[in-house]
């Protein structure tokens, strides 16, 4: 790896390199910024690799809970996720989006954003893993689609057809 551009800017260094940095990459920099800055080394802010965005659905999730008699809620599932070993290092961008599959279903889909690196590595080690919702077991699927996308045509499918579909925020 070679580094292309370095910026410095008040208390912010940026570096540009020629491939896509890892972990151990990051690592590499961290220790000559450090010695280079020995003086004000523990100023110095854990480096980071640039993330992006990347949308997911989890499939297989009844929309009406069986204990609660409700529709499930963007906070229980944001609690499912962090206690889930599956979601160790994934970060949510936003809270969950569910979407009722179809107006005549008892299922759903739950829409996730999560942070990644640009690699996207974190989604490729969840990404069509199953785990268990209560008695479901549910699938991780990786998708091309913004769920305010979806939400967007629902609303549209509503204006036009007159009938309602089901989402949660």
């Amino acid at each position: 790896m070679i580094a292309t551009f370095i910026h410095v800017e008040g208390k912010d260094i940026i570096i540009t390199t020629n491939n896509i940095s890892s972990g151990s990459d990051l690592q590499e920099i961290e220790k000559y910024v450090n010695i280079s800055l020995s003086s004000n080394a523990d100023k110095v802010l854990p480096a980071r690799l640039p993330q992006s965005k990347l949308y997911l659905k989890i499939v297989g999730i009844p929309f009406i809970s069986e204990k609660t008699n409700s529709h499930i809620s963007s906070d229980k599932i944001e609690g499912i996720l962090k206690n889930n070993h599956l979601f160790n290092n994934i970060v949510l961008a936003s809270k969950p989006c569910i979407i009722k599959v179809s107006p005549k279903s008892d299922m759903a889909i739950i829409w996730i954003d999560i942070w990644d690196t640009q690699t996207e590595s974190n989604a490729k080690k969840i990404i069509n893993c199953r785990f268990n919702i209560s008695s479901y077991i549910t699938t991780v699927c990786g998708t091309n689609m913004n769920p305010d996308v979806i939400k967007s045509i629902i609303r549209e499918r509503k204006h036009v057809t007159g009938k309602s579909h089901d989402i949660i925020l």
